[in-house]
Parts: C-alpha cells; sequence; structure tokens
C-alpha cells in the first residue's frame, strides 16, 4: 500500500532553520547534533538523539512509529529559534 507521504531520499539540505547548535549552546566546539534543516523540495529534516525504544512503549493513543521512522528530540531552545524561518503557510 502506498502512503500519502513518503520521504525523497534526493532532496538536499536546503537552508538550517533557526541556529545551530554551536550557537545555541547545545554542543561543545566539535559541533554534532542536533539540527533542523529545510530540505530543497520544502520537507524539514530535524537530526537529534535517536529515543523510539526509550518511548515506544508510552506513546499517547493514536500515535505510532513505523518501522522505517525513528522518534528523535531535539533541544526546545532549537525549536524556537528555528519559529522565524518557519512560514505559517
Amino acid at each position: 500500500m502506498r502512503r500519502a507521504w513518503e520521504a525523497d531520499p534526493t532532496a538536499t539540505l536546503h537552508r538550517r532553520l533557526g541556529k545551530s547548535a554551536l550557537e545555541l549552546g547545545e554542543t561543545t566546539a566539535t559541533p554534532t547534533c542536533p539540527d533542523i534543516w529545510e530540505l530543497s523540495n520544502g520537507d524539514v529534516s530535524v537530526i537529534g538523539r535517536d529515543l523510539t525504544a526509550s518511548y515506544a512503549g508510552r506513546l499517547p493513543e493514536g500515535v505510532h512509529i513505523g518501522a522505517d521512522e525513528r522518534l528523535v528530540v531535539i533541544p526546545r531552545t532549537m525549536l524556537v529559534a528555528a519559529k522565524p524561518d518557519i512560514p505559517d503557510a
């Protein structure tokens, strides 16, 4: 069965949404994740800690993680900093 939305693996990282983890003090001088990026097709990529296993047994009703999906967590400061870059519609 085809899903209504599929991720496009050919899309490229287009622009960072918000500030880098280094700018926000969420990492050290060797910047690793987390990060939020708009892709060339308009979709959004989130780089964060994979906590799929930690949350799997306690998801709210109606929330499901597919076999090819992961639940990732990023610091709140990153999403707040990205807010001005996220369009309203």
